[in-house]
């Protein structure tokens, strides 16, 4: 079936980001995927996604539909036919959605979760809390908005954040098939980000010390990128090998 392209406006898009031992990081990966390292640290992270307008490219804005979404992931290269690629492994993608939960793997690539999501927002300060209806994972983090980004051991400064993940946008995720991983890449004309501030933070994901040793995965910096329109293209299946 020809999946169809994706557009949407991130209304919210808050990236926590952890620093991580590269071996660590590497044990969580299939291959052919390895961890993209920054000042020799794998770089991992929790997306917490807030969509409005999603629809068909075709379709009209009005039609389109709103949801909270989130996405665990770690930052990847592979070599691809004409070179290295970059983008992200996405071990687990959540949405507070029942059709997106429906229709991913089936209609658009991206096979989801459910989850209940909490969230109170205001201009300066971001919270957002979920848990899986499976039990198998919990998020609670609360961010700031800053105007520069500060004590960050992976990027020297907000512009190095901001290239570093929007030349990332190719995301590929688990299937229950587990014979391939499903693609989709990211694209906007708008690219934009703020700094932010942690403020508290936690992941069953990345406190889980049976896939991260204790000090392999450390809380690095937070991003916030607010109000952007995107289109979502799917990508072709990758095999694993």
């Amino acid at each position: 079936m020809r999946q169809p392209h994706l557009s949407s406006v991130v209304e919210r898009r808050l990236l926590v980001n952890y620093r991580v031992a590269p071996d660590a990081a590497a044990r969580l990966l299939p291959a052919p995927l390895r961890p993209r390292l920054v000042r020799g640290h794998a770089v991992a992270g929790i997306c917490l996604l807030r969509l409005g307008a999603l629809r068909p490219d075709w379709a009209p804005r009005a039609l389109g539909l709103r949801s909270e979404n989130a996405a665990h992931r770690i930052a990847v290269e592979w070599d691809g036919p004409d070179g290295v690629e970059i983008g992200v492994y996405i071990p687990r993608r959540d949405t507070g959605s029942w059709l997106n939960a429906w229709s991913g793997g089936r209609v658009f690539p991206g096979e989801h979760g459910r989850a209940d999501f909490e969230v109170r927002e205001t201009a300066a300060r971001v919270r957002v809390a979920y848990a899986t209806r499976d039990g198998g994972t919990r998020v609670d983090t609360t961010v700031d908005v800053c105007d520069e980004l500060r004590d960050s051991e992976l990027f020297a400064d907000l512009d190095e954040a901001s290239r570093f993940f929007e030349s990332g946008t190719k995301g590929f995720s688990d299937t229950r098939s587990g014979h391939h991983l499903d693609g989709m890449e990211l694209r906007t004309d708008a690219w934009h980000i703020e700094a932010g501030r942690v403020r508290s933070a936690t992941s069953t994901f990345f406190d889980d010390p049976n896939r991260f040793p204790p000090g392999s995965a450390t809380l690095d910096c937070a991003l916030v990128m607010r109000n952007v329109p995107v289109s979502w293209s799917p990508l072709p299946d990758m095999a694993l090998a």
